[in-house]
Parts: C-alpha cells; sequence; structure tokens
C-alpha cells in the first residue's frame, strides 16, 4: 500500500476546519475516554483539549491512525479494526493486543505485524 492510499482513510480521523488528527473521533472509534486515550499514546490528558497541544496530538496520534487504517483496509471496515486493535491477542507477545503493546511504545512492532500480515507471512 503507498502513501496516496492511508491518506484516504486517514483523513476520516481528522475535524473540520482543522489540519490535524482528532483525538475525540479516535477515542470514539476505539471506545475509550479522552484520558484512556492520552495513556495510549503518552501524552498528558490536558494536552488532548489544548490548541496549543495540537501538534504534539496530532504527532502522537499518527501512528494509531496509521494501525487503524491499515487494520481497517484489511478487516473492511474501522469497526473491525478496532475490536482488533483492542481484544486480538498479536501472535509472539504473549497474548499482548494492539492495543497493549502502543501503550508500551511498540507501534512500530505492530505496524512491521500487519505489513507482514498484508504480505501473507503470517496469513
Amino acid at each position: 500500500m503507498n502513501s496516496v492510499a492511508l491518506e484516504i482513510p486517514a483523513s476520516r480521523f481528522g475535524e473540520e476546519q482543522s489540519p490535524f488528527l482528532s483525538a475525540r473521533r479516535v477515542a470514539e472509534l476505539l471506545g475509550v475516554n479522552m484520558t484512556e486515550l492520552a495513556a495510549l499514546i503518552g501524552v498528558a490528558r490536558n494536552t488532548l483539549a489544548a490548541k496549543t497541544g495540537a501538534r504534539k496530538v496530532d504527532a502522537a496520534l499518527s501512528p494509531v491512525v496509521r494501525i487503524l487504517a491499515m487494520a481497517g483496509e484489511m478487516a473492511g471496515n474501522e469497526q473491525r479494526a478496532a475490536i482488533w486493535f483492542k481484544h486480538q491477542p498479536i501472535p509472539g507477545w504473549a497474548g499482548k493486543t494492539a492495543y497493549d503493546l502502543v501503550r508500551e511504545g511498540k507501534t512500530d512492532k505492530v505496524l512491521a505485524y500487519l505489513e507482514a500480515v498484508r504480505s501473507g507471512i503470517y496469513a
């Protein structure tokens, strides 16, 4: 998948009239509150709501949105991707889910896993 293909699904995670990703939309999709989302992406809860923190939040949300967009493409829709993200253990990670790995700062491992699945390695 090229970057253009990722931009279309990922654009659904933005707010109208803003070039930044929406923490609220991501939280709603994942079924978590803003405090849980802040802990997931490693920013302070107040940073999610502050206009001055928009760039920081955007940078922290970007990997999660990439994971959800890629998983959504593979699963068929965003809701299935969110269920997978929160509940499906990833093989080789001792029962940890993508949510667990992202919370531990291992988004690169989740993205590598999704790339491998898409390539047919784990299929």
